[in-house]
């Protein structure tokens, strides 16, 4: 078996395949395979020239079950092709394939015919193959935890082996249901030291944001004694191993990130910073929202993530806040995506002076922008704002910024855009015209705070 002479270029003369065309056999070699988040990263090879390519996740499973091999050979049945705009070359995104071999003995190569194999005729030389080698079928040695565990250690500095001996657990693997556990974050995120009065009492309480490796994040609070012991050891930037914490269902009306649990701290939990040993900055995850979605969030506490192409970027405008009086930097940003529909979103502060002047520099290129943790507002019926928490991402290297990518050069940059809050301005109220969604909320608002309403009367 061969891979196809010149695939690649007939890939790059071709970056917007018509899906209702009888598709090309196109042949190429997986080289340097290796994991990126839940995805895969490789150059395809034909032979004559090599590009950079990304599996999608859904065929992750098929390098998982050995499938898809590094030095094996793929038929690519879709795809799409996108520039890296900081770079002159094309980033190649494989939506379907199947395999057609497992791992070759080497990389594949074309290998020009030698003098004395000299083909007969032209026709012949056309048509000269490669024969290759496969590797022999190699067993596959399973072993236990304890044994990869042990081999782990042994390879390991002294000061590393003790930090091993602990079984970290990834955050997305927690639920209440689970006996003890350690998990090994970053705080990005820490709230400020609040006090109460209820019927029970005073006291106080904080929170924070915890993110481990694969960028999944949760909320830990803390009342009390425990706000007390814990409110200067979690620093801002620093990692940290805790254990003893007791997991709940997430209140939706509430919480600040994207996970269905919230974690409380006691006075017996323990939290350990992970100091002379190496620590992690953590992945980006998002969980994107459609703009033509971003209705019933309106005024809601739950913040959003989203991905779109730059319309237009304006200048930056100093704004008076209302809490301190101080003036602070604001632009704003048009975006859209390939629901038609575009939004406003405000950046303030840095965001608005170094990333808002990054944009405005490349507006005219429509750039992808990723946009996380955004509070979702009723101004002009729908509009988006950015918090100090917010993480901003221009031409983000993922296939939901290459997807986007290819949908707006091949068809959005020809669409007619509509903002996403025309026609949901509704009654007007105290602040001028509000949002159809603004005072709008489920009954789970209600049913599980039982406090509402006991202090004054509230309308929804």
């Amino acid at each position: 078996k061969s891979v196809t002479p010149g695939a690649l270029s007939l890939i790059l003369a071709n970056p917007c395949p018509d899906s209702s065309s009888e598709p090309a056999e196109i042949i190429v070699q997986v080289l340097d395979l290796k994991p990126t988040g839940n995805k895969y990263v490789f150059l395809a090879s034909d032979g004559r020239m090599k590009v950079r390519a990304l599996l999608q996740s859904s065929l992750s499973a098929d390098v998982s079950s050995g499938e898809i091999q590094n030095l094996g050979l793929i038929r690519v049945l879709d795809y799409t092709l996108n520039d890296i705009p900081t770079k002159n070359e094309k980033f190649l995104i494989v939506t379907k394939c199947e395999s057609v071999s497992p791992a070759l003995a080497e990389e594949y190569s074309e290998v020009k015919t030698a003098p004395e194999q000299k083909p007969e005729s032209e026709d012949d030389a056309k048509h000269t193959t490669v024969a290759v080698v496969l590797k022999p079928k190699q067993e596959v040695v399973s072993k236990s935890a304890a044994q990869i565990l042990h081999e782990q250690n042994m390879n390991l500095a002294p000061s590393s082996r003790t930090a091993m001996t602990r079984r970290i657990h990834p955050l997305v693997s927690l639920s209440p249901y689970q006996g003890n556990w350690t998990i090994k974050v970053r705080v990005t995120g820490k709230g400020n030291m609040r006090t109460y009065k209820n019927a029970r009492g005073e006291g106080c309480v904080f929170n924070v944001e915890l993110t481990d490796e694969d960028g999944t994040q949760i909320q830990a609070t803390m009342f009390n004694n425990a706000a007390k012991k814990f409110f200067d050891r979690f620093q801002l930037g620093k990692v940290f191993y805790v254990s003893k914490g007791v997991l709940k269902i997430a209140n939706k009306q509430f919480k600040t990130v994207q996970n269905d649990y919230e974690m409380t701290l006691n006075e017996n939990s323990e939290v350990e910073e992970a100091s002379n040993e190496e620590t992690f900055i953590p992945e980006t995850k998002f969980n994107f929202v459609p703009i033509d979605e971003l209705g019933p969030y309106v005024n809601g506490r739950e913040l959003i993530d989203v991905i779109g192409i730059v319309q237009s970027v304006s200048p930056t405008v100093s704004i008076r806040r209302k809490s301190d009086n101080e003036m602070i930097p604001k632009r704003d940003i048009t975006i859209a995506d390939t629901t038609k529909r575009s939004v406003v979103v405000s950046l303030w502060g840095d965001l608005a002076t170094n990333v808002g002047q990054d944009l405005l520099d490349i507006a005219d290129k429509s750039p992808v922008v990723a946009i996380k943790s955004l509070k979702v507002g009723d101004f002009q019926g729908v509009s988006l704002s950015a918090l100090s928490k917010s993480v901003v991402l221009i031409n983000p290297d993922t296939i939901e910024a290459h997807k986007l990518r290819h949908w707006y050069d091949c068809e959005g940059k020809d669409a007619s855009m509509d903002a996403v809050g025309s026609g949901m301005t509704g009654r007007v109220g105290k602040g001028g015209v509000q949002s159809m969604y603004s005072d709008r909320v489920s009954l789970a608002y209600i049913t599980d705070d039982p406090s509402l309403g006991h202090d004054k009367v509230l309308f929804y």
